[in-house]
């Protein structure tokens, strides 16, 4: 597992004050060593998905009653009108000018559903390093990677976009719906 300290974040100090208690708390579960395990939003089972991590810390920050899964999640924020789509695939383009930290992260294609889903993966966007100004992201994942080494569990990790040609995609994001 990887973990960050929230000053490792550049301009964290000016974040509002409810974002830094969410980033806090994400960067919290990081170090408990947890996991990945399909299934599960609880940190006491050792492990937890990329939806049960994300699920666990809106809990945490006084979001009641959150969506479990990736896709409700994504269709959360959609109906709530937060959601930003995106179709590019370059970070500088003008898609990601509204992108804040806390916001959520989602693609598809990200695991073989069995069903045709929205979303298949969820995380939380931190900003920028203040070493070098690549793009975080903090949630679960069984094989993102985190200064390019390969990280499962809960983690920190660089927010890329998936390489042309993936099966995966990144379709957008959004203001966490109900966050005070």
């Amino acid at each position: 597992m990887s973990s960050i300290e929230s000053a490792e974040i550049a301009g964290f100090e000016t974040y509002p004050p409810n974002i830094q208690k969410l980033i806090e708390s994400a960067l919290a579960l990081t170090r408990r060593n947890l996991g990945y395990l399909y299934g599960s939003a609880d940190p006491a089972q050792k492990g937890m998905d990329c939806s049960g991590a994300v699920y666990y810390v809106l809990r945490q920050n006084g979001i009641k009653n959150p969506p479990r899964s990736s896709a409700a999640q994504y269709e959360w924020a959609r109906q709530a009108g937060t959601f930003h789509r995106v179709t590019g695939t370059d970070l500088s383009a003008p898609e990601f000018a509204d992108l804040k930290p806390g916001d959520l992260l989602f693609w598809n294609g990200t695991y073989d559903a069995g069903k045709d889903l929205p979303a298949t993966h969820a995380m939380f966007y931190l900003g920028k390093a203040k070493s070098d100004g690549l793009r975080l992201m903090v949630g679960s994942s069984d094989g993102r990677r985190y200064r390019d080494k390969r990280r499962d569990g809960v983690s920190v990790f660089d927010f890329r976009l998936p390489k042309p040609g993936s099966k995966s995609r990144f379709i957008g994001y959004a203001r966490i719906p109900g966050l005070q």
